[in-house]
């Protein structure tokens, strides 16, 4: 493979292995001609724009990552389905789903080509909407680069509510959770950055577009046997890697590890910002010690 890409085999097994695949034997006939295609075509792109070593592996890890869990996703799902439907168990279902991807990988194929291509166009779009105009100030030089409303959601008590279900249950739980939740988040223009079981991490692009989106999924989850208690900071953000990073997502996780079932904590500065609209109510509550932070003195927000 390293000869018909016209790497160097040090190159060729790193980029195997970035892309998260395990390296078989030295003599293992385990590589394809497309393979050897996509390495050579990342190692002549890398050269005619020199692009560093460092960003190739970012943008092929990126890859990798995203893909490894898009399957597991896909083949789970389609997996349970042939299992309800045909009244399989487990082993039989991912037989038969092994029988039936000849039909269904080029549908799949289709459909994330095109979902690549619609995601790519929407953040371009954002970008020539947020920094297209010539008054644009950059952050400082210390600052992060990113001015972003950030938020969590998490399920209440989610261990004990799931300890006791059978592995369909909880799937279905965690299915039903991660779903209404992004169409909460998008629905009320934010992002999900990413989803882990029992929480759902989001951003929007203004304080006002976030704390629509907290208190939508505050009220979404209101009365459900899973509520949420959510957490939401305007502050600057480093966007790496699929994820953000930052004292704001640190301040909004520990908010949400503070606010009551079915509520939505902001900080002071972040209930200032949304002072000026009538949409909202805010209710500064007691201050209190939290690890790390010092007194903190959350704001409670609310529809008006």
């Amino acid at each position: 493979m390293a000869e018909q890409a016209g790497t160097s085999v040090e190159e060729a097994r790193l980029f195997w292995h970035t892309l998260g695949l395990p390296t078989g034997e030295a003599e293992a006939v385990a590589y394809t001609e497309a393979d050897a295609q996509a390495l050579r075509r990342l190692h002549e792109v890398a050269g005619r724009y020199e692009v560093s070593p460092r960003t190739a592996v970012s943008l092929v890890r990126a890859i990798g990552h995203t893909t490894d869990r898009l399957v597991l996703w896909q083949v789970e799902a389609l997996v349970e389905q042939l299992a309800e439907r045909h009244g399989l168990d487990d082993v039989s279902a991912r037989l038969a789903l092994l029988d039936r991807l000849g039909d269904i990988v080029p549908v799949l194929e289709d459909q994330l080509i095109h979902a690549w291509r619609r995601q790519l166009a929407a953040i371009a779009g954002r970008f020539a909407a947020e920094f297209g105009s010539a008054r644009v100030e950059g952050p400082g030089e210390d600052e992060l680069p990113l001015a972003r409303a950030v938020g969590f959601a998490d399920v209440v008590s989610f261990t004990r509510r799931t300890a006791e279900l059978g592995p369909h249950e909880l799937a279905e739980f965690v299915q039903q959770f991660e779903a209404r939740a992004r169409d909460v988040v998008t629905a009320a223009g934010g992002r999900v950055v990413k989803t882990i079981g029992d929480a759902v991490l989001f951003v929007a692009d203004d304080a006002v577009t976030g704390a629509r989106v907290a208190v939508g999924l505050a009220h979404a989850f209101r009365g459900t046997e899973s509520p949420v208690r959510v957490g939401m900071v305007w502050g600057r953000v480093l966007s790496r890697f699929g994820d953000v990073f930052g004292p704001s997502v640190n301040l909004a996780a520990r908010l949400t590890d503070e606010a009551q079932p079915g509520t939505v904590l902001l900080d002071e500065a972040t209930a200032v910002l949304l002072a000026a609209g009538p949409r909202y109510t805010r209710t500064v509550l007691e201050g209190r010690e939290v690890p790390g932070l010092g007194v903190l003195r959350p704001v409670l927000l609310d529809e008006a």
